[in-house]
């Protein structure tokens, strides 16, 4: 069915999302921005009947949010288990949002929207207080690191145009922004336990205040656990610190550090049997993953009054990613060997992270044509560094042990290097008291070089690979704007280039056999929307827009005659194939149901949400090949992709859920349903043997929890709750890998309680 024939029900769509809207102090999305008048009275933070609802302003901090659709989230006023970050939970008002849910630790945070990839949020530029955590933001970005979210106090996602201020990712900003000290109290002590099913023990202590002019807060949070299934034990530990000083009254330094370390024993894929007979079973029991991150960063900010303020951040990584395991794909078992009496040897994978970077950004009101507007520059300087050596042979035990034996020497050893230099401006130009607009332009100069080699002859000499090099210079440019409807809600759209660099995983050949097109480009294209947005009374919140994504030049391997080769000799050629298109309705929409009838404000909330998407992204004129035949007989046979779904990308998302709030204590119960999606651009709706590819069939999923804050300036707080309360088997992934390859398969039911105290 093409997106066409979505129109029949995109009208349901949106008297759907109104009447099941409601207004919560848990998703502060914008605030259309008010006119000229309103502007001058309007507050960045509103208080609404005992519960805390923050606006992002047209202009936050250093950002102008304005005429794009963003969302941010304060995870301690929502009811979710968040010793495990559940981001099922935490971001269920986010349409469209699509998690991996097969990490039980809550490390591994896999989350996407509008039918991207969520692999450990790698189509996102992911940040901590506005500055990279991922391994390299543009040769590999992805995130192995995520903050605890007891220390998260808002979660910021900017979508459409955010590429222009942040980088070229399709996905847009995902950025944790922490808890500071208490701006009252010299010294506040904050500690949260939890335990749950199996073994589950977190503990997330704290201690912030206030002392002259230093601000400062630091936390330690132990988390660990025994999985939900067998061979699937964690154990985490974070570390954070930040300390803000005021040099002046314009002039603050503010200096973090945050350290995490972990050890994540991977259970391994199941095939489709296996996971049919019993989907907690095991595949793998000596798999592991650690991923030690060590974040430094410094940032300096200046305001000269209220129309200028300046932010210098720079930041850095030390980080490394280690796993050690039986590798083999299914069906083949991890058993032992009859004649030694042991396993087999495991492989160890070992990459090495050093980055730096700085990022100077500006925000200045200009006075034109009566009018104020604001202009926001900035400029950054990156480099990131990875030193990978894959295939060394370990071990035959058990534990954590990156011991190589044997000749002691890795199959393949690489190191890449990626150097980036950017510029962006945007403006937010205010047409008159109710329009805006906000053309932007962002430079990027990129260069990436890769050295190393690639498996080892008979005699024992490395098979080195061409030295790779790549460097380009990018123009992305934008364009959004607003219209204010009314003093609560607006209009708005916006139009926005994007470009996806090429990885490190696209410069190098998976086999010896392999061909690297030496003119391999960056997947480009845009992506555009128009939405409407708004409260009403205090008691309706909602958001409704559609938008296009046109991914142009998609990186992929097509297998083809050896040029000049004899008849019948073909390859793998990797090269840029096509492209694909998504359509999308996204809405969200949420209802204070009693306050609504009855108007009357000291009755308790009863908030019932709503968050749908509806997706038809598809691949266009994409020529594929497969090989048919051995030897003289084989024959290359020639299909094309036109028309496919694009891989982990369902056609439907909805959540909905209903909160009661009353004094201290809220109540919540949550459903979800992702549809069908496909783990391949072929569709495959058979699975494999190995169950790498093949249908991802839909799923539904409920969950409840329950806060209650008492006691003094609700110091003690209890929770607890019900993941999968109906213990729902299904699985969102189909691993071609780590920490697979299979079925990963999503928990079960699981339960959790904790108790929090703030004194």
């Amino acid at each position: 069915m093409s997106y066409f024939s979505y129109r029949s029900v995109a009208g349901l769509l949106v008297a759907a999302a109104f009447s099941t809207a409601s207004w919560h102090p848990v998703l502060a999305q914008q605030a259309p921005a008010a006119p000229d008048s309103i502007r001058r009275q309007a507050l960045s933070e509103v208080t609404v009947t005992g519960a805390a609802t923050h606006f992002a302003a047209p202009v936050d901090g250093t950002t102008i949010t304005a005429g794009r659709r963003n969302e941010l989230i304060k995870p301690r006023e929502v009811n979710a288990n968040l010793a495990q970050n559940s981001m099922r939970q935490v971001m269920a008002r986010i349409p469209g949002l699509v998690v991996w849910e097969n990490d039980g630790s809550g490390q591994q945070i896999n989350v996407a929207t509008r039918g991207l990839s969520p692999n450990r949020s790698w189509e996102f530029n992911v940040r901590q207080n506005g500055y990279d955590v991922s391994a390299d933001a543009f040769g590999y970005p992805e995130a192995y690191y995520n903050p605890p979210l007891e220390a998260v106090e808002r979660i910021q996602l900017l979508r459409g145009g955010a590429g222009l201020q942040f980088g070229p990712q399709f996905g847009g900003l995902l950025n944790y922004e922490l808890k500071r000290g208490s701006r009252d109290k010299k010294v506040e002590i904050e500690t949260s336990n939890t335990a749950g099913s199996n073994g589950l023990l977190n503990s997330y202590n704290a201690v912030g205040g206030t002392v002259g002019k230093v601000n400062y807060y630091a936390y330690y949070r132990h988390r660990q656990g025994n999985g939900w299934r067998p061979s699937n034990q964690f154990s985490v530990d974070d570390l954070h610190g930040n300390v803000h000083v005021a040099l002046t009254e314009r002039l603050t330094l503010n200096a973090e550090l945050t350290y995490m370390t972990n050890q994540l024993q991977q259970p391994g894929g199941l095939t489709d049997a296996q996971f049919a007979q019993d989907s907690r079973q095991s595949t793998r029991a000596r798999n592991w993953l650690g991923t030690p991150w060590l974040v430094p960063a410094l940032t300096l900010e200046y305001r000269a009054g209220e129309r200028t303020r300046l932010s210098l951040k720079t930041f850095g990584l030390v980080a490394a990613r280690n796993s050690v395991g039986f590798v083999v794909g299914l069906p083949a078992p991890d058993t032992v060997n009859r004649r030694t009496r042991q396993f087999a040897a495991r492989q160890v994978d070992r990459d090495d992270y050093r980055n730096l970077g700085a990022e100077l950004r500006l925000t200045q009101d200009v006075d034109l044509l009566g009018r104020t507007h604001t202009l926001a520059t900035g400029l950054r300087a990156y480099r990131a560094t990875t030193s990978r050596r894959q295939r060394g042979t370990g071990t035959t035990g058990s534990d954590f042990d990156l011991t190589l034996t044997g000749d002691g020497r890795f199959i393949n050893e690489f190191d890449f290097t990626t150097t980036n230099a950017a510029a962006f401006a945007e403006l937010l130009l205010r047409a008159g008291p109710r329009l805006s607009f906000t053309p932007g332009l962002r430079y990027e100069y990129l260069r990436n070089t890769g050295t190393g080699y690639l498996g080892r002859a008979a005699n024992g000499s490395e098979n080195r690979i061409p030295d790779q090099s790549s460097q380009r210079n990018v123009l992305l440019y934008g364009l959004g704007t607003e219209f204010q409807v009314s003093a609560t809600t607006n209009l708005y759209a916006n139009y926005s280039r994007a470009f996806r660099p090429v990885l490190f995983g696209d410069l190098v050949p998976p086999a010896t056999a392999d061909v690297i097109d030496p003119n391999l480009k960056d997947a480009r294209g845009y992506t555009t929307e128009v939405g409407y947005r708004g409260n009403f009374k205090n008691w309706l919140r909602f958001d409704v827009g559609y938008f296009f994504m046109n991914y142009e030049d998609r990186i992929g391997t097509v297998r083809r005659s050896v040029p000049g080769g004899t008849a019948g000799q073909t390859q793998q050629f990797r090269t840029n194939l096509g492209r694909t298109q998504t359509h999308g309705l996204e809405a969200y929409a949420e209802l204070d149901l009693i306050h609504s009838i009855t108007g009357n404000s000291n009755l308790p909330h009863l908030d019932l949400f709503a968050a749908l998407s509806l997706l038809d992204a598809r691949y266009g004129d994409l020529p594929v090949t497969t090989l048919t035949g051995t030897g003289t007989t084989t024959q290359i046979v020639e299909s094309n992709l036109e028309g496919k779904y694009v891989e982990n990308a369902p056609r439907q998302t909805l959540r909905t859920g209903l909160t009661f709030a009353h004094k201290g204590l809220s109540v919540t119960g949550q459903f979800s349903h992702v549809g069908k999606a496909y783990a391949d651009a072929n569709n495959t709706e058979q699975p494999t043997a190995n169950a790498q590819t093949g249908a991802v069939p839909a799923y539904q999923v409920a969950d409840f929890s329950a806060t209650w804050k008492l006691g003094r300036d609700s110091r003690y707080r209890l929770s607890g709750g019900v993941n999968n309360v109906f213990d729902a088997r299904y699985f969102t992934r189909r691993a071609g890998g780590y920490p697979g390859p299979g079925i990963l398969p999503a928990e079960g039911r699981t339960w959790f309680a904790g108790l929090g105290l703030t004194l």
